[in-house]
């Protein structure tokens, strides 16, 4: 099989730009660490307001200005509902759904994550600026999604 010289060209070229993008990705996923968790912790959704730490959810202080909250995302609404922390405080927040598929955006922060049944969801914010934050579902739940909203209130 003759190949034109352009072909034999463009093969390499390919062939070059796909190892270094496998590379590339291998690099940071096992040097620098940023590869999706491998190792998610799972929790049967029929079973989340009997299984710790979601059966007792809400605003627990773990340490010097810093609080872990444990929430479950309902249909149409956050448990626990409003939150207040002072300013300044790192929040581990540790979700779960047990119905489907919700969403948690927090505005004026850089925190968005996706909670859904049978998963935790874990993340963590520090809350700088006092002030009120929204906090929205930002994934469609159902007909009620555009009600499923609380603050966060950081004094």
């Amino acid at each position: 099989m003759k190949m034109h010289l352009d072909e034999k060209i463009w093969l390499i070229l390919s062939f070059g730009m796909i190892m270094l993008f496998t590379i590339f990705t291998g690099y940071q996923t096992f040097v620098l660490g940023l590869g999706p968790p491998s190792n998610m912790e799972t929790i049967d959704p029929q079973k989340v307001e009997e299984t710790a730490p979601f059966d007792a959810p809400g605003v627990y202080e773990i340490g010097e200005n810093e609080y872990e909250v444990v929430m479950i995302l309902e249909i149409f609404r956050f448990n626990p509902g409003d939150i207040e922390i002072p300013a300044g405080s790192t929040v581990h927040f540790t979700m779960t759904s047990k119905d489907v598929i919700h969403g948690i955006q927090i505005a004026g922060t850089n925190m968005n994550a996706m909670v859904t049944p049978g998963h935790i969801q874990t993340i963590t914010q520090t809350f700088h600026e006092p002030g009120e934050y929204l906090v929205l579902c930002n994934e469609y739940c159902g007909i009620g999604h555009q009600h499923m909203a609380t603050t966060i209130t950081v004094y």
